[in-house]
């Protein structure tokens, strides 16, 4: 087995210098560094991640607080986080959050306390206040996507906004006959994400003199399969038939194409459809989206918290809790196109 001995006899420096270039403790000159990581490298030498841990006091592992596995952009989110983490060094662990609450006391009373984790990253949940205080009480930093909490850093998308522009841009090429595919009472749990995109929907239509019409409503649950029922009942409803449809979520986008398709309209002629994620299938699709960029978002809670690490070890001021706006742009596709008269 390869010592940390021997990787400092390739590289030319001490054990000392081998041992902060590769923890990321302490400073070492680039050019130290990279002889270090490539001796390491040639050895195939590995830090002990025990060894590490009791010498730094660190884990090198930041736990993950997540609603949902099985949704894109839950997962892709996540991807974003683990890109970041890995690349300095650190792992993850996992802890999915139901509604349960004897499961979420499990998490943050049992899993949490067992100090294998360095930082908490929390991903579109809206922790109670007792949640919220636990956290804070294992002294370690904690970040929120999605808020706000006004006792944690999080990092927030004004949804209202993301909906306006969408709506916006429909009633930018001439449609005033506008649908909506939004969520079921279910679906619209923690920050109530379904209810501000369609308040910021319902807002853009007033702004423009349009009555907001309840007919052209339908709940559905976030994904393709959703979005297409809920849009064979928008298109398919007696009387007249809407122009344009704007879905929460891209995935319902994508199934109100699927729709339309089945019903013999044409997209965009016929009908124009935007969404919100920016969905990897988008696209494939031609979809016209509001981009939240949800990588993105994973990649700056991670640098964020790293961040916090850092300035922990070097006893800096704690980052004020101020909420950080995340970015969204509208990426028009084929799916969207002027009125025809």
């Amino acid at each position: 087995m390869v010592s940390i001995d021997e990787v400092a006899r390739v590289a030319g420096v001490s054990t000392a210098t081998v041992s902060r270039a590769l923890s990321g403790r302490g400073h070492v000159s680039l050019a130290a560094k990279t002889k270090v990581q490539a001796a390491a490298k040639g050895l195939g030498y590995v830090v002990s991640a025990s060894a590490s841990s009791l010498a730094s006091g660190r884990t090198r592992n930041i736990g993950v607080l997540v609603p949902f596995l099985d949704r894109w952009f839950f997962s892709t989110v996540l991807s974003g986080i683990a890109s970041a983490l890995m690349r300095r060094g650190y792992d993850i662990t996992l802890y999915a959050l139901s509604a349960d609450r004897d499961e979420r006391r499990d998490v943050f009373d049992t899993f949490l306390r067992r100090q294998r984790v360095d930082g908490v990253i929390a991903i579109s949940l809206e922790l109670g206040e007792d949640e919220t205080g636990r956290l804070l009480e294992l002294g370690m930093p904690v970040i929120a996507i999605g808020g706000p909490n006004p006792r944690l850093t999080t990092l927030t998308v004004d949804d209202l906004a993301v909906a306006r522009l969408a709506t916006e841009h429909l009633l930018t090429l001439g449609h005033r006959d506008i649908a909506h595919i939004g969520a079921s009472p279910e679906f619209d749990v923690d920050f109530h994400v379904p209810t501000h995109r369609r308040q910021g929907f319902e807002q853009a239509l007033s702004d423009a003199g349009i009555e907001v019409r309840p007919s052209l409503f339908e709940p559905a649950d976030f994904t393709i399969e959703g979005g297409f029922r809920a849009a064979k009942q928008l298109l398919g409803k007696p009387g007249g038939r809407p122009t344009a449809i704007f879905a929460a979520s891209d995935e319902m986008a994508i199934g109100a194409l699927l729709a339309a398709r089945e019903l013999g309209y044409r997209v965009p002629e016929d009908l124009s459809v935007v969404g919100i994620d920016g969905h990897e299938l988008g696209e494939f699709f031609r979809l016209t989206t509001v981009d939240q960029f949800p990588q993105g978002q994973g990649e700056r809670a991670a640098d964020a918290i790293l961040a916090e690490l850092e300035a922990k070890d070097a006893h800096a001021e704690p980052a004020a809790h101020e909420p950080g706006e995340l970015p969204y742009d509208l990426i028009v596709r084929g799916s969207t196109a002027r009125l025809l008269a």
